[in-house]
């Protein structure tokens, strides 16, 4: 089995719509998509979900902390672990969703595990294992994160989150990042994995002008600023690094 591992679309339809097309185009079969948490919050939310809808070849999906606070909007709390100032993108995303769109992703799992040839067993998940707002980068120091990756059943963990590719091995675990399809920091571009038989690590570089004018077309409160930024001119990598750097895993975390 062949498995595409796509992470943190963030509603950027575009970059999507070019993954997938490379997904259908692979000269040997993708068995399976893995959506990886952080479809929402995003410029394109309801078009982004419904697209994912009826995947072929099928999809599994994963919740990320995107999804969580957009959840809890939708139920009519605040969502504290969102920063005040990300919170009117929070309440817009909320808004452009139909209660069908809400059960779904009520239904989402935390994790999923895959059995993929050549790779053995897989466990997805948007951060870490235990919850999807851990921050780890590549350069997170192994004391730090062994007590999150250690006992489990899985020879290799997929996550997300901070937008960055990397594999890395913890203890006895491998572990790789998918990056971001639609919010890349680092190469702009759409990033995603192929898993089986082994790990290749894919980057596209779609058509980012057309894309950032269907960005500003929309009524998103950040829409200018999510094509200046995340599209035409991401952050670099090392940028976000140190930034993520300083609020990485504590010490001792479990």
């Amino acid at each position: 089995m062949r498995v595409a591992a796509i992470y943190d679309i963030h509603g950027n339809l575009p970059a999507l719509e070019a993954v997938l097309q490379e997904i259908r185009h692979e000269k040997e079969k993708v068995d399976r998509i893995v959506v990886g948490g952080d479809v929402l919050p995003g410029p394109m939310p309801r078009e982004t979900l419904d697209h994912l809808r009826d995947l072929d070849p099928p999809a599994h999906f994963v919740y990320g902390n995107g999804e969580v606070a957009v959840l809890q909007q939708m139920a009519g709390k605040e969502p504290t672990a969102v920063p005040q100032a990300f919170r009117p993108i929070i309440r817009w995303t909320a808004q452009q969703l139909h209660p069908d769109h809400q059960q779904w992703l009520s239904s989402w799992p935390k994790r999923l595990t895959l059995e993929i040839a050549g790779l053995g067993s897989v466990l997805f998940c948007h951060a870490t294992p235990q919850n999807e707002n851990d921050i780890f980068t590549r350069l997170t120091p192994d004391e730090r994160l062994l007590p999150l990756f250690e006992g489990l059943d899985a020879a290799l963990v997929v996550c997300g989150h901070t937008h960055m590719q990397f594999d890395r091995s913890i203890g006895h675990t491998r572990i790789v990042n998918a990056g971001s399809v639609g919010m890349p920091f680092g190469e702009p571009g759409a990033h995603w994995l192929l898993l089986g038989p082994d790990i290749q690590f894919r980057h596209i570089a779609y058509d980012l002008a057309h894309a950032a004018e269907r960005i500003r077309s929309t009524d998103y409160p950040q829409a200018e600023d999510f094509a200046a930024h995340n599209i035409l001119n991401p952050p670099t990598e090392q940028e976000m690094l140190e930034i993520f750097t300083r609020v990485a895993i504590p010490a001792n975390a479990k």
